[in-house]
């Protein structure tokens, strides 16, 4: 009986690995980009970039792993949610109160160390942020979104 299960699991492990779900491989930077509405300092676009942009943009670096399934199945989950709460790519088409929500949100879930996630940092040692890199991304939503006309930032 345990041979038939695991017999059955590795032909469910063989086939699922010709799923293919599409890849997030458009452009980072689009004529929407958060660049184009917000004034963002290449250092903060370059931690944005490293912490953020993987699961938060139009385009993902995979890593060697995604091509095996399920992890690739989770990875691409992960990053259709990570795209569907806040897409630095398509920002400049977000309402007006939505963009500075997303400013209260980014500054909120970097300081509460919400993000990135732990299971991200794990293989990515470059979107580690240390302190002094939380609180400049952190400075940088504030700004953003105090440079916000009042009805936009209004809940």
């Amino acid at each position: 009986m345990a041979r038939k299960i695991l017999v059955g699991l590795l032909v469910v492990l063989i086939l699922i690995q010709f799923i293919r779900p599409a890849r997030n491989n458009g452009q980072a930077q689009t004529p929407n980009d958060i660049t184009h509405v917000a004034a963002v300092p290449d250092s903060t676009l370059h931690l944005l970039q490293a912490a953020c942009y993987d699961c938060h943009s139009n385009y993902t670096k995979y890593p060697w792993y995604a091509e095996v399934n399920p992890i690739g199945l989770w990875l691409n989950n992960h990053i259709k949610e990570g795209k569907r709460e806040l897409n630095f790519s398509e920002f400049a088409t977000y309402e007006p109160r939505r963009k500075a929500h997303k400013m209260d949100e980014i500054a909120e879930t970097v300081q509460k160390h919400e993000m990135p996630v732990n299971s991200y940092m794990w293989i990515h040692d470059e979107a580690r942020l240390n302190d002094a890199q939380r609180k400049q991304i952190i400075d940088w939503a504030k700004g953003v979104k105090a440079q916000m006309p009042a009805q936009a930032q209004a809940r």
